[in-house]
């Protein structure tokens, strides 16, 4: 889908995967082109990003992936709320998606620039230069 088509910003919702857990992670507002470019690096980024650095197409994704797409943009055009992804740091020092990948690239491939998600409290200092600056 191409970015020229933004949508609104959705509502969020917690986690789940927080639940239980939120003393160890805290809600901040991320630059997302600044998260993709680091997660351009990800092992898993091939699945869903071109090359370049673009999303690709819901029919350019890997067949297991295209319900999750299919899922996020019906979520999207009934209104929804959305669950935050969760980042965090990997390996190689780049951002990660640990959960919520698909809402996350699908929002961005729709042109969203800022959205809220979780991170842990522990990667507080590696998140500072995505904080979005609103």
């Amino acid at each position: 889908m191409a970015t020229k088509d933004a949508v609104k910003i959705p509502d969020f919702i917690a986690n789940p995967v927080t639940a239980g857990r939120e003393d160890r992670y805290e809600t901040v507002m991320i630059d997302v082109p600044k998260v993709l470019k680091s997660w351009q690096t990800s092992l898993f980024s091939y699945e869903w990003m071109l090359p370049d650095g673009r999303i690709k197409d819901a029919a350019e994704l890997p067949e297991k992936e295209q319900p999750k797409r299919a899922e996020v943009e019906g979520k999207i055009a009934s209104g929804a709320a959305l669950e935050m992804p969760i980042l965090g740091i990997g390996l190689m020092e780049n951002i990660e998606i640990g959960s919520g990948r698909a809402t996350f690239l699908t929002l961005a491939a729709h042109g969203i620039r800022t959205m809220p998600v979780h991170i842990p409290k522990s990667n507080q200092s590696e998140f500072k230069a995505f904080i979005a600056k609103v």
